[in-house]
């Protein structure tokens, strides 16, 4: 059995969930695990695995958009403690002696596995970015280019990449890589969906104060996470986050509005809903996931600054020929990704990439 080192991204929980998924099923083959992460992420993971803390890289949000200042603040401060971090991490290598290295978009692991000459792969969602070729609408170039230079400078020092992304684009001529569905976790699996009348909402990369207002004119029911509270509202049900009381809601609803997170929109196709998203403001990453969900007509993308009438209605009138769309994907690729871990462990590199 291996010996893991695996380094996990720490804004929010997306990373950290997948890491887990992966994590708890080796576990239970026998394989040994060292996490390196920060923030929300190593709060997660330390319930069920020895994590050791390193500052991240992370993307920030303010006012329904990404907050540049704050995102480039935090990358200068990481940073500045390379030098210092990377010594550390060497020194726990060390004495871990791990066999392979696994990297969820963080940026210490890459670099020190490829130093102490440890196979190192990757596993976000982030490089389908950098990995593969991508048709992007000229508007959007600036964001394009800004974040696939971020991903390639700071997150690209792993052997191998598995890009998880509900679409499938071509990788790049040459690219370490290869694209698999999401990972889901066993209580995604385990609810069976059906078709309710309530619309789930959930906004967590700030609320736009207009938001609520513009809901409370719409004739449906709302369930609406991010806001945490618990709160009736005529038609709109403010819910504080419960995986229990997500799911439930998720699995029973007609469709979804949410920003632009991958893993929510994959556990939504998963579950045959169309999705209407709402990413944020600059934040590329999320723009992209829009674009694909409207290109392969699983859903919509949408504007938080033009929140017009018809823009729901509008949406609703096409809910079954998107539901058809939805039904002829696979939005799980946890049996696909197993193997190639497995692979990559046992080989030491990704087999079949290109």
């Amino acid at each position: 059995m291996a010996r893991i080192l695996y380094g996990v991204h720490g804004t929010q929980h997306g990373h950290a969930i997948r890491a887990l998924i992966l994590a708890r099923r080796l576990a239970a083959l026998g394989h040994e695990f060292l996490f390196v992460s920060s923030e929300e992420g190593a709060g997660l993971l330390a319930r069920e695995f020895r994590v050791e803390r390193f500052e991240n890289p992370g993307t920030r949000y303010r006012n329904q958009k990404l907050d540049t200042p704050a995102t480039v603040k935090l990358a200068l401060r990481t940073l500045a403690k390379r030098g210092s971090e990377l010594g550390r991490l060497e020194k726990l290598i060390r004495e871990f002696k791990p066999d392979r290295a696994i990297s969820d978009y963080e940026y210490f692991v890459p670099i020190a596995a490829a130093r102490a000459g440890l196979p190192c792969l990757s596993i976000d969602h982030q490089h389908v970015i950098s990995c593969c070729a991508h048709r992007v609408p000229a508007r959007y170039w600036a964001d394009y280019l800004g974040i696939r230079a971020s991903i390639r400078l700071l997150f690209s020092a792993c052997s191998d990449y598995l890009a998880i992304s509900f679409y499938q684009p071509p990788t790049k001529p040459g690219a370490r890589a290869r694209v698999a569905p999401a990972i889901l976790r066993e209580s995604v699996l385990a609810r069976q969906p059906s078709r309710g009348e309530h619309i789930v909402v959930y906004q967590s990369c700030g609320i736009c104060d207009a938001f609520a207002p513009y809901l409370r004119r719409i004739d449906r029911e709302f369930r609406v996470y991010g806001y945490n509270m618990d709160k009736a509202d005529g038609n709109l049900t403010f819910r504080s986050y419960s995986e229990e009381g997500f799911l439930a809601d998720l699995a029973s609803c007609a469709y979804v509005v949410c920003g632009g997170s991958h893993n929510l929109m994959s556990e939504a196709l998963h579950y045959g809903k169309p999705v209407l998203s709402f990413p944020v403001a600059g934040a590329f990453e999320q723009t992209l996931n829009a674009l694909y969900l409207e290109r392969l007509g699983y859903g919509r993308m949408a504007d938080m600054r033009r929140l017009t009438p018809n823009l729901l209605p509008d949406f609703e009138k096409d809910l079954d020929a998107r539901r058809g769309r939805i039904a002829g994907g696979n939005f799980c690729g946890n049996e696909a990704v197993n193997g190639l871990v497995d692979a990559f462990l046992a080989e030491g590199r990704l087999p079949g990439r290109s």
